[in-house]
């Protein structure tokens, strides 16, 4: 083993010129991160992470540089900031070969305290860290450095292949804190909410396999299914969730997948104090690597697998937006297009994209089905690979249609004021055309 350092300690022996990597949200060390934005004399710092859950100023300092792979609100503040950070595009998987690439000099991570073997499960985050986390610790001139704190809980994975855990004689710094991981209570439900959860739950039969993520439409959808007369559910989902949390405390989860059998499957956890409490030393939920969770195949040979994910927008070709808007960072890929890939390898499974009809902007009512998407647009899952588009209006079923087909099926569950603009550009894009009007040449005489 290290040393034992406090937050403070451990911070001050960076260099003022170092690269650091961190793990997206919950596995992010709260205490050390603080302790390093009370710093003033960096001089090159690199950072490389994503969806920040700890409020710092060490990204504030102008001669840090922060490589997102995927924004949150914190890094969209940072952004508007001014701050010095850049995007990287990249799906939840790639993070563990790019991470390998930078082999940033110190890897931090939070976990739980040591048990008396020695052993420091890595709480809520396995994530694409892991085996970086492990390479830092075996190389003499790198530094694994882990805050634990026993309000990280203690979770597991799936030994000896995932173990998701370190061992002290692995660990350079050990730094005690009494730190907990960032709340994200599910918001209250809209009744559009409501609507398209009701939509979105139809696709779901006794015996299917879960994925969802955070927000009102999934916790709501699993709010659906714990009340509901249906069961035998199996959960393998990027993100563990107070929604599935609850769905699996109505005893409705079984978990017969046919790979996995007996435990909820994910890669990261995010939700209310609840949850956090509730996995400590929890049995039936188990933290994989994302390349395995994450994986097409892996995702399709769940039995019965839905998965439900969110958008921005959609054109009527299908084509989602889901991580920017206006062209601007919103969001980032995470598992988005993996989760609409591997449903589309069975004709059983089924990839669900939900999102409101409408979006009020400057007081006027737009619809986020469009015939097309402006120039500047960044689309996040191409057209080939969406399966059912759901708003509160009903669902679009869209694999193996034409353009043409399309279009009016997505027409159908727009908000009615938009109804004939989609139709008008579905009829354009039969035969293979454009969906926009032909530009009106002017003669010249």
């Amino acid at each position: 083993m290290g040393e034992t350092l406090t937050a403070e300690q451990a911070a001050a022996r960076v260099g003022a010129r170092d690269e650091i990597g961190i793990p997206l949200g919950p596995g992010q060390p709260p205490s050390l991160l603080a302790a390093l934005g009370e710093r003033d004399n960096w001089e090159e710092l690199r950072v490389y992470g994503g969806l920040l859950a700890v409020g710092t100023a060490l990204f504030s300092h102008p001669n840090v540089h922060y490589l997102s792979g995927f924004f949150s609100p914190i890094e969209r503040m940072l952004r508007d900031s001014g701050a010095n950070i850049s995007f990287a595009p990249a799906d939840f998987r790639s993070f563990k070969p790019l991470l390998a690439a930078q082999a940033p000099r110190l890897m931090l991570t939070a976990a739980s305290p040591p048990d008396a073997d020695g052993y420091c499960s890595l709480s809520l985050h396995a994530g694409a860290s892991g085996a970086e986390l492990h390479a830092a610790g075996a190389d003499p001139d790198r530094l694994l450095v882990v805050e634990a704190s026993p309000n990280f809980p203690r979770t597991i994975g799936l030994p000896p292949e995932h173990p998701h855990r370190l061992h002290l004689d692995e660990i350079d710094w050990l730094i005690e804190s009494d730190a907990s991981p960032l709340p994200l209570p599910d918001p209250e439900p809209t009744d559009v909410d409501r609507a398209i959860a009701a939509n979105a739950a139809e696709f779901i039969v006794d015996g299917s396999t879960l994925q969802t993520g955070i927000g009102a439409v999934p916790s709501t959808i699993a709010a659906i299914l714990a009340e509901g007369d249906g069961g035998d559910y199996g959960v393998h989902s990027e993100m563990f969730t107070t929604g599935l949390m609850r769905l699996q405390d109505a005893g409705k989860v079984s978990n017969r997948k046919g790979q996995f059998d007996g435990v909820s499957v994910c890669t990261f956890a995010a939700g209310s104090e609840q949850l956090y409490h509730w996995l400590g030393g929890n049995q039936e939920v188990a933290f994989l690597p994302v390349e395995v969770v994450n994986s097409a195949a892996r995702i399709r040979a769940n039995r019965r697998m839905v998965t439900i994910n969110a958008a921005i927008a959609v054109d009527v070709h299908g084509q989602v937006v889901a991580d920017t808007v206006a062209g601007r960072q919103y969001s980032g890929i995470g598992g988005h297009e993996d989760f609409v890939t591997g449903p589309a390898l069975d004709l059983e499974d089924r990839a669900l994209i939900c999102l409101p009809s409408t979006v009020e902007i400057d007081g006027g009512l737009r619809s986020r089905i469009v015939p097309w998407f402006e120039a500047g647009a960044v689309i996040t899952t191409p057209r080939h690979q969406v399966d059912v588009v759901v708003t509160e209006h009903g669902a679009a079923e869209l694999q193996g249609k034409t353009i043409h087909q399309r279009g009016i099926e997505l027409a159908g569950i727009a908000h009615p004021d938009f109804r004939d603009e989609l139709l008008e550009a579905a009829e354009r894009a039969s035969h293979g055309n454009s969906p926009l009007p032909s530009p009106v040449i002017e003669r010249e005489d």
